[in-house]
């Protein structure tokens, strides 16, 4: 089994994912007590997909957080870069169009998206400011970006019990449901290394992104960033 660190070699993080693909869904729904559904919710919400759009939903895994654009009559492209995630979502969904790609060297022209989004991926890519620069490069003027990803939760003593939730019991609870547990260790250091809100959107701003704001979602565990492509 594999466990990526923290300096997220790609081939480490891919083979990692490759190895928890089947269970993935599950794993998630469990160690989220429940609340990753609630969240793909938002972030539909927040995307707005409409009839014939082009929505890119990188980081998408086995592409059930696809599903939710492609019922709205978009056009719906989930890429990710673990191919073992890939096969299972292809099995699960062969009517989705699921393409390999790297998140800092996509493999799209310039300005070919409605709305590009990524949800719970952002914090793996090594080179986080060039995948965000990535994203605006594909993105249509005037497009938009949704990221959803673990944050800060904003209460202080919240933040404590969660942290202390991540580090101590989360570990055991995915050696109970998971085929990999040391790959939930790396994703709970991964989320208490990542930027807090303020942080994301700075550097949201800083890949040419305008109009940046977050909400938070579970007190703050989960936040969802938003950002325009500025029309020519």
């Amino acid at each position: 089994m594999t466990r990526a660190s923290l300096d997220k070699q790609p081939h480490e993080v891919a083979s990692m994912f490759d190895d928890v693909a089947a269970n993935y869904d599950l794993t998630n729904d469990v160690l989220s007590l429940g609340q990753a559904r609630l969240w793909r919710k938002e972030v539909a919400k927040a995307v707005g997909a409409r009839p014939a759009q082009k929505i890119l939903d990188l980081a998408a895994g086995t592409a059930t957080s696809s599903l939710p654009f492609a019922q709205t009559g978009a056009y719906v492209v989930p890429c990710d870069f673990s191919i073992g995630m890939l096969q299972v979502g292809k099995q699960r969904h062969p009517h989705l169009p699921l393409t390999a790609g790297d998140a800092t060297k996509l493999p799209f022209r310039d300005g070919v998206f409605d709305a590009v989004t990524i949800s719970f991926g952002l914090r793996n890519v090594q080179e986080t400011d060039a995948a965000l620069r990535e994203l605006y490069r594909v993105t249509k003027p005037g497009g938009r970006v949704v990221i959803c990803e673990f944050s800060q939760p904003t209460w202080a003593p919240f933040r404590t019990v969660y942290t202390e939730y991540l580090m101590r019991a989360l570990p055991p609870v995915a050696t109970a449901v998971s085929s990999n547990p040391d790959a939930y260790v790396y994703l709970a250091e991964s989320i208490r290394a990542w930027p807090d809100q303020p942080a994301l959107a700075a550097r949201l701003q800083q890949a040419g992104w305008a109009d940046v704001a977050w909400r938070n979602l579970t007190g703050g565990i989960v936040a969802l960033h938003r950002g325009f492509k500025p029309k020519d």
